[in-house]
């Protein structure tokens, strides 16, 4: 199905899930162990919790937040960010992912749906900023100084960030790739579908099938270290 790629395909769709993140050593959403186990959904990923018991969730993000820097991306983030420096077409990096292992990895054009754990969002204001520091203190917004800030997350209930550019990108697209995901949240699992009614082939790299692997053309399983890596070699040619 891939061979040829640098001249079959032109326009590629990458959207990447916890799965690439957790050989970083980030618990998935359905981790048996770890943050999530602590707590439930309800309490720390929807507004109603924010609101029932704010400090819970500031805490709750704040450790998030700080186990960022104990943890180095791995080999998929790094082949990621080689493929947006030497496609010669166009690539869109979309993540569900809230941490910034894209980013250090060297990608530079990634766009984050669910929003971003190093980000604060004041909802006196409605500004964004950079943030590292702990929200649990009640730090001012550095805009507004009201202390109103929240973690620049989407939560469920929520609406994901720019979903009408990834829309636009699903239309365009030759090939969409999905890596890590489960296929089981929407919209992002409604992707594939997007993609194949606009004509794209699409691939899943997964270490286990996902919810939607029959949407697929093509489904190879494994960890997303082994199997990113070598995909991207292929599309490049080298192999």
């Amino acid at each position: 199905m891939f061979d040829g790629l640098m001249a079959e395909f032109e326009r590629i769709v990458i959207l990447t899930g916890a799965g690439i993140s957790a050989e970083s050593g980030i618990d998935t959403f359905r981790a048996a162990s770890g943050l999530w186990e602590q707590h439930r959904v309800e309490d720390v990923a929807t507004p109603e919790g924010f609101i029932r018991n704010p400090d819970l969730v500031l805490g709750f993000y704040d450790a998030r937040r700080a186990a960022l820097a104990q943890v180095e991306p791995n080999p998929a983030h790094g082949a990621l960010a080689r493929l947006e420096r030497e496609f010669s077409g166009n690539v869109l990096l979309v993540t569900q992912n809230v941490d910034d292992l894209h980013e250090r990895g060297g990608s530079a054009r990634v766009l984050h749906m669910h929003g971003e754990l190093k980000s604060a969002l004041c909802t006196s204001c409605e500004t964004r900023s950079r943030w590292d520091a702990p929200m649990l203190d009640r730090p001012p917004c550095p805009v507004c100084r009201a202390p109103t800030l929240r973690p620049d997350v989407v939560w469920f209930g929520e609406m994901p960030y720019q979903m009408g550019r990834i829309y636009r990108a699903l239309e365009a697209c030759d090939l969409f790739v999905s890596i890590g995901t489960s296929g089981a949240v929407y919209p992002a699992a409604g992707f594939v579908q997007e993609a194949r009614s606009s004509g794209a082939r699409t691939l899943e790299l997964n270490l286990d099938p996902s919810e939607g692997s029959g949407l697929f053309h093509e489904s190879r399983l494994g960890p997303a270290s082994t199997l990113v890596p070598a995909w991207v070699d292929e599309v490049l040619g080298l192999c």
